[in-house]
């Protein structure tokens, strides 16, 4: 590539060096993708100081593992090569930075100049990410909001630019709408997904998300065979298998998509560890759990390479402990909290209080593994309290509060904390396609109940009983015994003046009751308990994800135009 206008050589010779570059970063990638990361880091590294997209790639593959590791060197080393990245980008980028349709003027952008300018907004995107893991003060929130806006604007002016019939389409063109299609669609969909209140705020400040039009760009781009197709893929298949079912309602339509979408990934890519991986999660949705596991199990054999990744078995870990909560293996899943506790850095408060978890559910008479004990693992819980992005993860401070209980000298077990934190990531809505499953915690939950109904009353008591008929109710909706769970979630709510410490039951046991109404074609009941869980209460535990949820909820119901006019009120 030339690094100006100046340079002796032709417009075509740059065309050529930038398809070369092009050229040989989509061979990095195919590297990458197949499980050979050295080799794809090796063949970046050596232009990585001259080439834009060189520097990009490479400095997107550091943030990856920066962030999965969550170690600081890691984090601090990437973001300073991202920033190196931007440099590069600089360069290459018109002195003004404006774009223009392209005509008979001399000021109009060359290719070059495109292609640095959609990468630059991919830098500063990046290094906004990255900002915000690094720092925990106000100025660097404020650079990491400019960075997001800055690049935000430039995605605009590129989408305005290549949708107009004059624009210029240079010999890479279909790399240039595949990074601007990942750009827009990234910012869309992701905008889209905040409640309406922040939204506002986000509007205010110029942005706007629209869900639709997010994943048709990222469809898009993830089916153009370009650069930015593993990113508009991984982000997609994030949204279809993590996103959109932990903070909304997960259908067929969106397992079904992400499997369309990985399809063609898995062929080309048969042992790529990051496609087996989604396509374990996918199986997990649909309740085929020893499917699976075989898949994260296959993952973490076919990335045994690159000892820096090890994230990657993280992740596997973490969502085979899952698989194995929903089999009430509770040793097996204790065993892989117990991996995520000593290796991975992201939140060890969460680990350790998924041990204890899994401790408590063993009867009292049954060994414990490695002679670890729950009640001591509990009391670490606090210990380990870490902040990301300036404030600590909703989970993290959930598991903290829980485990206070035990600080006492003799303290009040927790009834079911592993059903509890299994509802936190929606996974009653996982195993509602198998009977066997909801059965056996049903069975877990009416034991848990008889224990509490034995007890002497303490000052627990009543958010105990909460939770379980708030998790019973749960299990008899998969069950179709819709009547039986109404009167459950309504316990819950009724009992509102009498809970002491567990506040976030109330909003929630509103929320089930609300999407049990969708379900069973009640939408006006349902849009009552949909407005009182997001206007009447406030403060309590895990309150964005509940907003997130109730938000879903009511997007879904918005899709029957009848209920329009109702909905928007809101």
């Amino acid at each position: 590539m030339s690094s100006g206008k100046n340079a002796p050589v032709s417009e075509n010779s740059r065309q050529i060096s930038l398809q070369a570059c092009l050229d040989e970063c989509m061979e990095a990638l195919d590297l990458f993708l197949n499980n050979h990361f050295n080799e794809s880091l090796d063949k970046l590294r050596p232009r990585s100081k001259e080439s834009m997209y060189h520097a990009l790639i490479y400095a997107t593959v550091l943030e990856m593992q920066a962030m999965m590791t969550f170690q600081h060197d890691d984090i601090v080393h990437a973001g300073n090569t991202m920033k190196s990245a931007q440099e590069v980008c600089q360069r290459f980028r018109k002195k003004s930075g404006t774009l223009r349709i392209r005509g008979a003027n001399d000021d109009d952008l060359s290719e070059e100049q495109l292609h640095a300018e959609v990468c630059y907004a991919e830098c500063l995107l990046h290094r906004a990410a990255l900002t915000f893991l690094q720092d925990e003060n106000m100025v660097s929130f404020i650079k990491g909001g400019i960075k997001v806006r800055n690049s935000y604007l430039i995605y605009k002016e590129l989408h305005t630019y290549i949708q107009s019939d004059t624009s210029f389409k240079g010999l890479n063109h279909k790399h240039l709408e595949g990074g601007v299609s990942f750009g827009i669609g990234a910012f869309n969909l992701t905008l889209s997904l905040f409640p309406a209140r922040i939204l506002k705020l986000l509007e205010f400040a110029g942005f706007s998300g629209d869900k639709e039009f997010g994943i048709s760009q990222l469809n898009a781009g993830a089916t153009s065979h370009t650069l930015r197709s593993m990113l508009c893929a991984l982000l997609l298949l994030c949204f279809y298998t993590f996103l959109s079912f932990i903070l909304g309602r997960t259908g067929e339509g969106e397992v079904e998509e992400a499997e369309r979408l990985l399809k063609p990934f898995l062929l080309r890519y048969p042992r790529g560890a990051i496609f087996l991986f989604f396509a374990g999660r996918a199986e997990e949705i649909k309740g085929n759990i020893d499917e699976a596991v075989a898949l994260f199990e296959d993952g973490c054999k076919a990335q045994q390479v690159w000892k820096q990744q090890v994230w990657f078995h993280h992740m596997c870990y973490w969502e085979l402990m899952w698989c194995f909560t929903f089999k009430r293996h509770w040793k097996m899943a204790y065993f892989y909290a117990d991996l995520l506790s000593q290796e991975s850095r992201w939140s060890k408060a969460m680990y350790v209080y998924m041990k204890a978890a899994y401790l408590s559910m063993l009867p009292d008479a049954e060994s414990r593994p490695f002679g670890d004990n729950e009640v001591d693992l509990f009391r670490q819980v606090p210990t380990y309290k870490q902040k990301i992005a300036g404030k600590s993860p909703p989970t993290e401070k959930f598991a903290i509060r829980k485990a206070r209980r035990y600080k006492a000298i003799n303290p009040i077990r927790l009834p079911v904390p592993v059903l509890e934190m299994m509802y936190m990531w929606n996974g009653f809505s996982m195993i509602s396609k198998r009977p066997e499953l909801t059965e056996g915690m049903m069975d877990t939950l009416l034991e848990a109940e008889r224990t509490l109904q034995a007890a002497p009353e303490n000052e627990y008591s009543v958010d105990d009983t909460c939770l379980i008929l708030l998790l019973k109710g749960l299990c008899l909706k998969n069950q179709g015994q819709m009547q039986a769970a109404e009167d459950c979630f309504r316990q819950v709510y009724s009992s509102e003046k009498k809970l002491k410490f567990d506040h976030y039951l109330v909003p929630n046991a509103l929320l089930e009751t609300s999407l049990l109404y969708i379900d069973t074609g009640r939408k006006e009941q349902a849009i009552k308990l949909l407005q009182k869980a997001k206007n009447n209460y406030k403060e309590y535990s895990m309150e964005s994800r509940t907003q997130f949820r109730v938000h879903a909820a009511l997007i879904k119901l918005k899709a029957d135009t009848s209920d329009q006019d109702e909905i928007t009120a809101l």
